[in-house]
């Protein structure tokens, strides 16, 4: 769990207990309130039964062997939340595992980023329905309020199912966003302050969003995105978002095309775009840009 959520919990009241294997994180968590564990074993045995053990890692390895770590350490009835942004395929391959031992496993698409200690996080969480009620205390502390931006979607899986569409949604807004400006930013006969437009947008009209105030913050401290390379990482959920519609059928062009061009934004040699270079002089004997 990151130290900004462990914050919010210990102002709910909650007894928190931090296991990082950097001593620096540790340190940090402590010094906001909370204990710290150096190992696994001392996170367990910091904590009473029934445990909950809050996972916010990476997805993938390092969440596999974190919870093969726990599960010897773990009792029957405790539970196991896991945070980060898991493939809903593994979420439901790890609960069937756990479920052996009789740990509980819920699942909590998590977002907020940073902003989640001032805001409150987005949870949107998948399991039980009797585990998903006994953990509410937690979940309305985390949240922007009791009664809002949480909530049990369904069965184990669900939550990070619903999750990895949110961010596949995400992709397309901040595509249509950094498209619009960039169409903005060329029409230079207008000189126009994106800034400005950003700023106007945020009160009243139909595309605001929490999105746009971070774009036009992010507007506000550097208009002309200097030092600031054209490559575009993902996590891995535009993927999974875009295989799953694959699989069901359904057509979602805004979000493949997003994904496709965060992938774009990465080759700075482009055999396609050379290839199409040569295509064009072939048949129509157009000139080629040399190197």
């Amino acid at each position: 769990m990151g130290a900004n959520m462990a914050q919010r919990l210990m102002g709910g009241g909650h007894k928190v207990v931090g296991f990082d294997p950097a001593e620096a994180a540790r340190t940090a968590l402590e010094q906001k309130g909370a204990q710290s564990a150096a190992t696994l074993e001392q996170l367990v045995g910091k904590l009473q039964a029934p445990r909950v053990i809050w996972l916010m890692i990476p997805a993938g390895a390092i969440t596999d062997g974190t919870i093969t770590g726990l599960l010897p350490l773990l009792s029957a009835g405790d539970t196991i939340i896991d945070g980060g942004n898991s493939n809903y395929l593994d979420t439901l391959r790890r609960a069937a595992a756990v479920a052996k031992g009789k740990i509980n496993y819920v699942d909590s698409g998590t977002s907020g980023g940073i902003w989640g200690l001032a805001e409150g996080y987005s949870l949107m969480i998948g399991g039980d329905e009797a585990v998903v009620e006994r953990l509410r205390p937690i979940f309305e502390t985390l949240a922007p309020a009791k009664d809002q931006g949480w909530g049990r979607v369904g069965p184990v899986g669900s939550g990070h199912y619903t999750k990895m569409i949110h961010n596949g949604i995400e992709y397309g807004m901040m595509q249509a966003y950094a498209e619009g400006f960039a169409i903005l930013q060329h029409k230079a006969g207008f000189n126009l302050d994106l800034h400005q437009i950003a700023e106007i947008w945020r009160y009243g009209s139909v595309v605001r969003s929490w999105l746009l105030d971070l774009t036009a913050d992010a507007l506000a401290k550097n208009p002309t995105m200097k030092g600031i390379a054209p490559y575009v990482a993902d996590s891995g959920e535009g993927r999974w978002t875009v295989a799953e519609a694959i699989e069901l059928g359904v057509p979602a062009p805004v979000i493949t095309i997003s994904l496709l061009e965060r992938l774009r934004s990465r080759d700075k040699d482009s055999f396609t775009d050379k290839l199409l270079s040569a295509m064009r002089n072939q048949f129509g004997g157009h000139e080629i840009k040399k190197e």
